[in-house]
């Protein structure tokens, strides 16, 4: 058809790396490798961060910052997993949780200086969250595929990727490949649609599914709406006290257009490839939940709450580096994108702190 396809970038060591064994396809990369060839932060990050010193504190949940005369960050006031309450001073408060977690904090943290919330002069902080919208686009074969056998994504495309005014909508998505599935997982996806009855034919309709359904998911770019929101709720409170956050959130006209072009061109190139049965969903209800978007990065101090280099506009010793800084979600999934400038951000930080104080 015409398309083009790249090699999926996965973050799983092909080779033993670091102290960590390479993947040895076991396809259970989404609950867990107990082989160390996933790249999750805690064996990667956080191992050397711990050996340079760093003190990593978990099951604490932070109830606000605290600011002095000068609009400086002093230090964060947490609870424990025993529900003690600690004050850890500090000269620097970087944020780092995300499009609904940091936005909680930031709200949480009134004081006379700062009456809507720390950071919040402008009222942005909350506002434009972004999701990923998700079609999943499966279709089922009539031969084995062995996909089940290794991470579940190989391949993408990005054919649909950038604005095509022939399209009724802005800006697009990409098409990762979803390779197989699992034994639980095809039971499941078998029951749910209806495809693996109860009784009789239930051996043999399973049979007839397992290691010959393969697909891609489409993920769709999101773009940043104002009253798409994160707020504190008036009344729920976590077992800290502390408020809990107030998701406001409506999928836009042209991400459910969006949605529906990519679930229709995923069918043609499944049906294409020679499947004998298509099944799609869209939204997914199980994916998509990247929280992008609350504390936008930017130059203007009125259309932005942090600098281009991660600051706060209103606190200068203040800093996030979670996707809650991203302008749009991008149609891709975010974590390497907040890795990149996470670390950025900390060189930016390294060069600039003699100046911070000035």
């Amino acid at each position: 058809m015409g398309w083009h396809w790249w090699p999926s970038d996965s973050a799983i060591a092909s080779t033993t790396y670091d102290g960590r064994d390479k993947c040895a396809n076991l396809g259970a990369c989404t609950v867990g490798c107990a082989q160390g060839a996933k790249a999750s932060s805690d064996i990667t990050y956080w191992p050397h961060a711990i050996r340079a010193g760093v003190e990593v504190r978990t099951r604490c949940r932070v109830r606000e910052i605290s600011v002095n005369e000068n609009d400086m960050a002093s230090g964060v006031t947490y609870y424990d997993v025993d529900g003690n309450e600690h004050f850890q001073a500090a000269e620097v408060v970087v944020l780092a949780c995300n499009g609904v977690g940091t936005p909680r904090i930031l709200l949480n943290s009134v004081s006379n200086r700062f009456p809507n919330g720390l950071a919040n002069r402008n009222g942005l902080v909350g506002k434009n969250l972004m999701f990923h919208p998700y079609a999943s686009i499966q279709g089922i074969f009539d031969q084995p595929l062995d996909g089940y056998m290794g991470p579940g994504n190989c391949i993408w495309s990005q054919q649909f990727y950038e604005t095509d005014r022939s399209r009724d909508f802005v800006r697009g998505f990409t098409y990762e490949i979803t390779r197989g599935r699992g034994p639980v997982a095809t039971a499941l996806t078998g029951m749910f649609s209806g495809r693996i009855p109860w009784g009789e034919e239930h051996h043999q309709r399973y049979r007839e599914l397992f290691n010959q359904i393969t697909g891609m998911v489409a993920i769709c770019e999101d773009l940043p709406e104002p009253h798409n929101t994160v707020s504190l709720d008036p009344e729920l409170k976590d077992s800290d006290g502390i408020p809990a956050p107030k998701i406001t959130y409506k999928l836009s006209d042209n991400s459910r257009r969006m949605l529906d072009y990519a679930v229709d061109r995923g069918v043609e190139i499944l049906e294409a490839a020679g499947a004998t049965d298509v099944m799609t969903e869209a939204p997914i209800a199980v994916g998509g939940w990247h929280l992008m978007g609350t504390t936008r990065m930017g130059v203007d101090p009125e259309h932005s709450v942090v600098n281009e280099w991660g600051r706060s506009h209103d606190v200068r010793n203040l800093f996030v580096v979670d996707g809650s800084i991203f302008v749009t979600s991008a149609g891709v999934n975010p974590t390497r994108t907040i890795q990149a400038l996470s670390l950025y951000i900390g060189d930016t930080m390294k060069k600039r702190l003699t100046t911070l104080f000035d």
